[in-house]
């Protein structure tokens, strides 16, 4: 898709308007580990969308004022994130003509703990791009529910990459693949729900707060870290390569063969961070005592309990929704919480 076409016939009778979004969080299954110029991803990934875990924004916007952008976050006034959006909507003016004719005030506030392991960027911006596209459908021509959805998307990404997901329910992908009709690098797509097994509808993740503080190493520079890191081109392979078994395991509800695919990919995220120049660990010690309990827990029992992780030291623990649960449940809380920092769990669920 092209840069016009997300372009239609500008209207600026523009006037004082307060809109109000929530988008959730997502966690990728197949990992986005890299990016190109104007945040193109070097790999396509796919995730669950979260259910629980969102960002509440609203956005009123003041038509006779100057272009400044204020910005709260749980009611504190956030001067560097302000600074952060104004870039953001001079990068994107191109696709919103209209962006830069006013005053900003946007009030944010997340439904999970901040540095908790949940990508609160994918939420935010997801957030601010569907409050954006509510605006322009005041000062545009209309267009169709899934064409706004689409340019939410598109402009989500440009923000933050991993929230052009968020944007869909389900499991969504991101990043132009052969096994998916219509993936593209621009915007996400929702991947079709008739090609999955009903056993992957319904899943539980229970985020284990293991390090509640900032992360050592950002997102941003860990991407960047790629761009010299001598097995980033064997890892981008191998993750469009991993689209090819995980079309075949979603499709006939190999349980068994999701979970190896799913830890194995949160694994090499973490691999290619400590094979970068310079090298960085963000798991501590009580992810990997988590992770080898989950593993011993599972040889024992046979139940599918499984992780996945993000760039950070926090485990996404993952069980479907079936008769297993419960006992599940016991064994994380009688056996896992005793690794995180104060007891911290956040519980969600996929959303379908």
């Amino acid at each position: 898709m092209t840069t016009q076409e997300f372009l239609g016939k500008q209207n600026f009778n523009i006037h004082t308007e307060t809109v109000s979004e929530s988008c959730p969080s997502n966690i990728a299954l197949i990992k986005y580990w890299g990016k190109y110029e104007n945040q193109i991803p070097a790999n396509p990934s796919i995730s669950y969308t979260l259910n629980h875990c969102k960002t509440n924004t609203s956005m009123e916007f003041l038509a006779d004022e100057s272009f400044s952008v204020q910005t709260f976050l749980a009611g504190n006034e956030e001067v560097k994130f302000a600074e952060k959006i104004e870039k953001y909507f001079k990068n994107i003016e191109q696709y919103l003509p209209w962006i830069l004719k006013g005053k900003y005030i946007i009030r944010t506030e997340n439904t999970f703990p901040h540095s908790s392991g949940i990508a609160s960027s994918a939420s935010g911006f997801g957030a601010i791009a569907k409050c954006l596209m509510k605006l322009d459908e005041l000062f545009s021509e209309k267009v169709s529910e899934e064409e706004s959805l689409r340019k939410a998307s598109f402009l989500a990404r440009l923000g933050s990459g991993s929230a052009c997901r968020s944007l869909y329910n389900g499991l969504v992908v991101w990043g132009v693949s052969d096994e998916v009709e219509g993936s593209s690098d621009l915007f996400a797509v929702k991947y079709p729900d008739s090609e999955i097994h009903e056993v992957f509808k319904n899943f539980n993740d229970w985020v284990l707060l293991i390090h509640e503080g900032q992360k050592s190493v950002s997102s941003t520079v860990g991407h960047g870290l790629m761009n010299t890191n001598p097995y980033a081109e064997r890892r981008f392979q191998e993750a469009r390569e991993n689209f090819v078994p995980m079309k075949e395991i979603l499709k006939g509800g190999h349980m068994e063969h999701f979970i190896k695919l799913v830890e194995h990919e949160a694994l090499t995220l973490h691999a290619m961070m400590m094979m970068s120049d310079p090298a960085f660990i963000l798991m501590k010690t009580g992810t990997m005592e988590v992770i080898n309990t989950i593993w011993e827990f599972r040889r024992q029992t046979g139940l599918p309990l499984f992780f996945t992780l993000d760039a950070g030291a926090n485990v996404h623990v993952l069980f479907p929704k079936d008769a297993s649960e419960e006992k599940i449940k016991i064994f994380i809380e009688k056996e896992l919480l005793q690794y995180t920092q104060n007891n911290g769990v956040v519980k969600d669920v996929m959303q379908f």
